[in-house]
């Protein structure tokens, strides 16, 4: 996962926001082009739309096609229109909308809960077609300890909330460098999505 500095952060949120703004408005997605290897790598990422700090949107992939840009240009649309709790969102919505990205670690396997640090680690649980994902910054927005954050994510992923406890759930834990159009890096962990 490349570190991005102030700048990145502030062009590939300036490229959602123009990306989703075309998209409303016409159904395109807008071009564009960079040499900066920090953009151009293949990265996980998640959109958040919140509005008046209340959830609007949140849509994300682990495993990205094409360059982090796409990826975000992709993850922002889909946050806008597809995300099924919420009816999509309107061109003249877009102006109270604030959008954070988190850009994503690779997944790495939880083989003991030990190895969670809550307000570092978001996690993905999958079992057998069920799988659900909270970001980290949800664990820290809520207060939750591990126990509590396992159960929600099982939750999310329409499994009985202790199910993760008898072994049968696949428990992945990941990394995420969070910033919103506040303006101002959240390093590694950040607050404010409610992806939940």
């Amino acid at each position: 996962m490349p570190k991005l500095n102030l700048q990145e952060q502030k062009e590939l949120l300036a490229l959602a926001r123009t990306t989703i703004e075309s998209y409303l408005n016409d159904g395109s997605i807008p071009e564009f082009e960079t040499d900066n290897p920090n953009l151009l790598g293949k990265v996980g990422v998640f959109v958040t739309l919140n509005k008046h700090s209340m959830l609007r949107g949140c849509i994300g992939n682990f495993s990205a096609k094409g360059p982090l840009y796409r990826n975000v240009q992709m993850m922002a649309v889909a946050a806008a229109v597809e995300d099924p709790r919420f009816r999509q969102v309107s061109p003249n919505e877009l102006k109270d909308i604030e959008i954070e990205i988190s850009v994503l670690s690779e997944l790495v396997s939880v083989d003991s809960i030990d190895g969670i640090c809550v307000g570092e680690h978001g996690l993905y649980v999958t079992k057998g077609l069920s799988r659900g994902v909270l970001l980290p910054q949800v664990a820290t927005e809520y207060g939750w300890d591990t126990d509590t954050f396992l159960c929600e994510t099982c939750v999310k992923a329409g499994m009985d909330r202790d199910e993760w406890r008898d072994g049968s759930v696949r428990i992945e834990k990941f990394t995420a460098q969070v910033f919103n159009e506040a303006g101002v890096s959240k390093g590694d962990t950040g607050s404010s999505s409610r992806e939940k």
